[in-house]
């Protein structure tokens, strides 16, 4: 990556303008990486309000359908390495998924969302996956699995996820965006896994 400058800043990125994972250091002992992440999945799976519990540390319990995409910001730091993400909530569903392509452009990584109480909503994750990894075959993912809070509603294994997960080669978590359980550790998961892989530390 050398000679790869600094991404512009939030308020300058053109709607579809695909974005690049770039690093730079700005210490001895820190290295700064700024990465494209993107949520998928069917409608009302809880995306938009994962990624506001995960930035914003709300839950709204009205259902807020995304229309198009919509992009947030989270700096975090682990070890050596400070993440700032931009994460991009994607709206989900059949009607939107022939219009991903652009907005993958770029992407690091996606955490790919479906409903613990809605059985309907697994496949979609394959299916999300597939246009990813056709896009940017190096991407990374973490599949989840919405909605824990609603135990006595659960149509979703963990047996159906553990399965799932071990097919696409990648991490799975139980989450509620309700309670904040697990949300955490899903972003900090899928930043931990792109800076082992694809930036180790320097001696």
């Amino acid at each position: 990556r050398a000679g790869a400058g600094p991404p512009k800043g939030l308020n300058s990125l053109p709607f579809l303008q695909p974005q690049r994972a770039a690093y730079r250091i700005i210490d001895p002992g820190m290295t700064n990486i700024q990465l494209k992440i993107c949520s998928l999945g069917d409608f009302a799976v809880g995306k938009t309000s994962l990624i506001r519990r995960y930035v914003e540390g709300v839950f709204d319990e009205k259902y807020l359908s995304t229309i198009g995409v919509w992009i947030s910001r989270k700096t975090i730091r682990h070890e050596n390495y400070e993440f700032n993400l931009i994460l991009w909530d994607l709206a989900g569903g059949d009607n939107y998924l022939r219009h991903h392509t652009n907005y993958l452009r770029g992407a690091a990584g996606a955490i790919l969302v479906c409903d613990l109480s809605r059985l309907e909503t697994l496949p979609y994750i394959k299916k999300y996956a597939g246009q990813l990894r056709t896009i940017n075959p190096k991407a990374e993912i973490v599949i989840v699995g919405n909605k824990s809070d609603l135990s006595d509603a659960r149509e979703v294994t963990d047996e159906s996820l553990d399965g799932l997960s071990a097919d696409l080669e990648c991490d799975y978590f139980v989450t509620s965006a309700k309670t904040g359980s697990n949300v955490e550790d899903v972003f900090l998961s899928l930043a931990k896994q792109l800076a082992s892989k694809r930036w180790p530390k320097t001696e």
